[in-house]
């Protein structure tokens, strides 16, 4: 089982995202306010909270949502995961649809590090339900059908 680490948000496509504790996931939308929610294969982005915690330890000083991720989620490493996989929390339901992107211009993190987890670990998912998620919630994979 994973645990929402943080919920993070930007209101303008090409800004920092910012964290917040709690948000309204929008069926077919993505996170109410985001600006990179719509109608899209990549409506909310995920991230293990481990893999950042790896990511700093090279000497990172970053913060959550750093590298553009909506969800921060301890207890998953998204990569292993295949496309398809189904998540809960509460009433909300995401279908990840993606794992990693390409990185056409390389971001600040990548410029300083000389690398960036976001490409490689990151994942993408699309609501299938909507519903109120807070931090701490649990997210939970759902048994495929």
């Amino acid at each position: 089982m994973g645990v929402i680490k943080g919920i993070c948000i930007s209101e303008k496509r090409g800004t920092a995202k910012h964290e917040i504790e709690e948000a309204v996931l929008v069926k077919d939308w993505g996170i109410q306010g985001d600006a990179h929610a719509g109608h899209w294969h990549r409506q909310v982005s995920l991230l293990s909270y481990e893999k950042i915690e790896e990511f700093r330890k090279k000497g990172a000083d970053i913060g959550l949502g750093a590298f553009g991720e909506n969800l921060i989620v301890s207890g998953y490493d998204f990569g292993s995961l295949p496309v398809g996989t189904r998540f809960r929390c509460g009433d909300a339901i995401l279908e990840m649809t993606q794992i990693g992107k390409e990185c056409h211009s390389h971001c600040e993190i990548y410029k300083r590090m000389g690398e960036c987890i976001m490409p490689r670990e990151g994942v993408f998912a699309v609501v299938l339900e909507g519903g109120t998620i807070r931090k701490g919630d649990n997210l939970e994979i759902m048994e495929m059908e």
